[in-house]
């Protein structure tokens, strides 16, 4: 949801996603209308009771702590505010791409300054890696940086998750392969992406999670948001089509 919106943000500004954010919400109440028209205070109290206490044998993530600060308010509070402080940092940092004030997201993109072209047309092509396709590189660059704020913003919300139950896996795995290949930086060779995978796959499969596990599979966590943090990310990329590479011939067609 953090990257939902601020995608949004970023297309439409802030009274252009108000509709879009109301479709999301009608979606919700549409789902929810057999038990909102049969019990909407028990309905609403229990979907948004942020104060349920989760069952300490379940935790596959902190399992290394002692029970007594796994049920601790205040661990609580400090897991929601490193949630919120690592959305704010990619938010500002890895996601906004532009040189201007975060806060410009709010205005209409109309009345926003133009942005220059990020990518030259060789650069482009290297990141999509399709030589003869230099008409869809711009498109493709783009859905990649949507994706990766999609599934950074949610895995944010993993790492700093209360507890991950075991059936709680199906949030995030699919994304992992994305998440270690879509930032290239030396400091994380491809064996070690491939042996971290089978290390949190290992973690998931451990019952009942021991201290080892739970620790390794915040250590795998911590390694991916590091690579995250420190690698290239996508950048989305002016619509504009790239210039010919034979602009003599096309200007002779032209004319």
């Amino acid at each position: 949801a953090p990257g939902l919106l601020f995608l949004l943000l970023q297309r439409f500004g802030l009274l252009g996603c108000i509709p879009k954010l109301c479709i999301c919400a009608l979606l919700q109440v549409v789902l929810g209308l057999p038990f909102l028209l049969v019990n909407p205070v028990g309905y609403l109290t229990r979907s948004f009771d942020l104060g349920r206490q989760f069952q300490f044998k379940w935790t596959v993530n902190w399992r290394f702590l002692p029970e007594e600060v796994f049920q601790n308010r205040v661990f609580h509070a400090a897991l929601l505010l490193a949630h919120l402080a690592g959305l704010g940092l990619f938010a500002l940092h890895r996601w906004h791409s532009s040189k201007e004030n975060i806060l410009t997201l709010l205005k209409d993109p109309a009345k926003r300054k133009p942005a220059s072209p990020r990518l030259t047309v060789n650069n482009i092509l290297w990141q999509n890696g399709q030589q003869g396709e230099r008409e869809k590189a711009g498109q493709g660059e783009t859905c990649a940086w949507i994706v990766f704020i999609l599934f950074s913003s949610n895995f944010l919300g993993v790492c700093c998750s209360r507890s991950l139950h075991y059936q709680f896996y199906v949030w995030y795995f699919h994304t992992l392969p994305y998440l270690l290949w879509c930032t290239p930086t030396t400091k994380l060779a491809h064996m070690p992406k491939v042996l971290l995978l089978g290390v949190i796959e290992l973690c998931w499969n451990t019952y009942p999670s021991t201290v080892c596990s739970s620790l390794s599979l915040h250590i795998c966590h911590g390694l991916i948001l590091l690579q995250l943090w420190y690698g290239t990310a996508p950048t989305p990329v002016s619509h504009t089509p790239p210039p010919s590479r034979k602009p003599t011939a096309t200007s002779k067609k032209a004319q």
